[in-house]
């Protein structure tokens, strides 16, 4: 189900929807740190996320219940201190829950995605220079 949400998560950023800046798949709830564009509310952003992961969860692994809560907390960010505090907060949620011991460990998280690509980014780099 995480990697069905991931995926959830890159469609509605291919479709110009939403920009995802950091994320993290818990067991029981999602930390999204995100851009909405102008023409779409954060309630629509939410909407089509939870609705769109919900349809796709129905159909493709036949899960057959409720998946989420109704609403959702926000906070907005205002300056350049507090999205790197929640970029920290959000790639750490893991490690503080004890599902492991480093934020690139954790699989359904954006820091592990950021630390694989900047691994074939460095081995690409690396075999361009032989």
């Amino acid at each position: 189900m995480a990697n069905l949400f991931i995926e959830v998560l890159r469609t509605s950023m291919r479709s110009k929807k939403i920009v995802v800046h950091d994320f993290v798949v818990m067991p029981n709830h999602v930390h999204l740190l995100m851009t909405v564009p102008g023409e779409v509310s954060l309630e629509k952003a939410m909407q089509l996320i939870k609705g769109g992961f919900s349809f796709r969860a129905n159909k493709e692994l036949e899960f057959r219940g409720e998946i989420w809560q109704r609403g959702f907390s926000d906070e907005r960010i205002n300056d350049e201190q507090s999205f790197q505090q929640h970029q920290e907060y959000i790639d750490n949620n893991p490690v503080k829950a004890g599902l492991s011991n480093s934020p690139g460990e954790y699989r359904f998280g954006s820091a592990c995605l950021k630390k694989q690509k900047l691994a074939t980014a460095e081995q690409a780099a690396g075999d361009s220079k032989v």
